[in-house]
Order: structure tokens, then sequence, then C-alpha cells
């Protein structure tokens, strides 16, 4: 058993620093014939891959099935199995019961940030200074090294078009691609508005996207529907002007569309009487 908890705790761990969609089942208690004793444990992966096993059979199926539901909603929950049958692939019929705990395994959103320019250099280091795990791309080494912007997750130096190979992107990634413009943007994106990043942005003017989605049609193949998963121009209005200031609102839109926000002024235009 020492072993198996050594290869769950070391897979928990990859996947908490590197922000993979998974669940931790362990078992609390069990009753008459059961393979394993309580303690056990096995991490499962939102495709349903798992490390470590609870006994197998259709007790694990089921404990799968419902690992990847806590993974989707983040709510853990405590279940109770019963193996009595061979036919369903338990593994003796005297009627033993487990009662297992399933829990998501806690992630911090990452941030890809793809082009380390001005903006890029801005933006990972707020991101980071907020609490997102962060990863630089460029696919020029001199402006993505920890010399250039220290204290970072990851330095991917890489080809825009081999980025999601280089990477695994899922629904806890969010994608801000601020790059030199169309030819890398036009390999890039293809790739991104198919993985399960939870966001994507694109910088640039309004004219700019309009050319970059023209390309990404015409010559691509992407639908509207892939197309209208990017957010470009990037960022929420705030007239920004600096890096710095480019950096806050694109962190202010994924922070509002990660925390369900409207991106409206908070102020209170009714009579103060009424606050009360």
């Amino acid at each position: 058993m020492a072993d198996d908890h050594r290869a769950v705790y070391q897979a928990l761990l990859e996947a908490s620093e590197q922000s993979i969609p998974s669940a931790l089942a362990t078992v609390l208690s069990t009753n008459g014939s059961i393979p394993r004793h309580a303690g056990s444990k096995m991490l499962i992966y939102s495709d349903g891959n798992i490390v470590g096993t609870i006994g197998g059979g259709k007790m694990e199926s089921e404990v799968i099935a419902a690992a990847k539901e806590v993974i989707s909603s983040g709510e853990p929950r405590t279940e109770t199995y019963t193996l009595n049958s061979i036919a369903n692939g338990d593994p003796g019929i005297c009627g033993g019961t487990a009662t297992i705990f399933i829990e998501a395994v806690a992630v911090s959103p990452t941030l890809l940030v793809v082009g380390g320019g001005h903006v890029g250099k801005a933006l990972a280091e707020l991101a980071k200074w907020m609490g997102y795990r962060v990863v630089l791309s460029d696919d020029r080494e001199a402006y993505c090294n920890k010399d250039y912007v220290a204290g970072l997750d990851g330095y991917i130096v890489t080809k825009p078009e081999q980025i999601t190979e280089k990477i695994k992107i899922t629904s806890y990634t969010y994608v801000a691609t601020v790059t030199r413009g169309l030819p890398v943007d036009e390999k890039l994106l293809p790739q991104l508005v198919k993985s399960d990043a939870a966001y994507i942005g694109l910088i640039g003017s309004r004219r700019r996207w309009a050319i970059t989605a023209k390309a990404l049609r015409e010559n691509q193949g992407l639908s509207d529907t892939e197309i209208e998963r990017i957010h470009s121009p990037i960022g929420l209005e705030l007239e920004a002007e600096s890096p710095k200031e480019i950096a806050l609102s694109i962190m202010a839109e994924i922070t509002m569309l990660r925390r369900g926000g409207t991106g409206q002024p908070m102020k209170w235009h009714g009579r103060l009487d009424e606050l009360e």
C-alpha cells in the first residue's frame, strides 16, 4: 500500500502544481469483505484515467463516474457502495460495503501568456502577483527566460503553432495572446480554440481583429462558433495606454469572467438612504 500511496501523492502534487482537473477518492470505512481497506486512495482525472485503486470492479467504475461530477461541480461528496454481485464485476459476494469520500483537487488557475514583449512581461508579473500559475511562451528566447521576467512557473520557447504540444491546456487555463501580428496569430489561434481553455484573448485593435477573423475563417476554416470563443480586442475598456495599464485591463476581464462579474461600476446612483 505504501507504494500505491506514493504514486497517488506524486500524481496529486503534479495535478495541483500543473492545474490538471482531478479528484481524490479516499476509502473512509469498510464493512465485510472489501478488497481495499480504509485509507486506500485513488486519483481520478477528468478523462477517467486513474492513479491507484480502491478495489476495481463495478464500485471503482461508479467512483470514477462520481469523481467526474465532482471535478465539474467542485462539490465534494461521500458515497457508500455495496459489493454483492459477481455479474456486475464485484470481486466477491459477501455483501461488503465501503464508504468513500471524493473531493476535487485544489488547483490554481493558469495564465498562459503568449508573447513576451512589453505587455506580455507586465501581464505575467501582474498575474503572478494575483496568485495565478503563470507560464510565458515566445518563439524568441530573449523574451522568454527567468532573467527577463523572474519567478514564473514555466518558460516555453517554441513556435506558436507548437504551443499546445508543449503545455496541457485545461478548463483552468486562461490564454492571453499578446503577439506581434497576423502571421503569428493565424498559426496559433486554430489550436487554442480547439482546446479546453477557459478564456482566449487576443491583443490588437478592432481593425486587426477583423483582418485576423477573416483570415481564420477563410484560410484556416474556423467556424463562427470557434471564432466567437476569442476575446478581441482583449481586456476591458479602460482607455489603457502603458503596458501595465493594458495588463490591468486584461486581468480585469479575466477576473470578471472567472468570478461571474458584470464589469459595471459599483457606485450607487440612487439615494443613500435606500442602502440602509
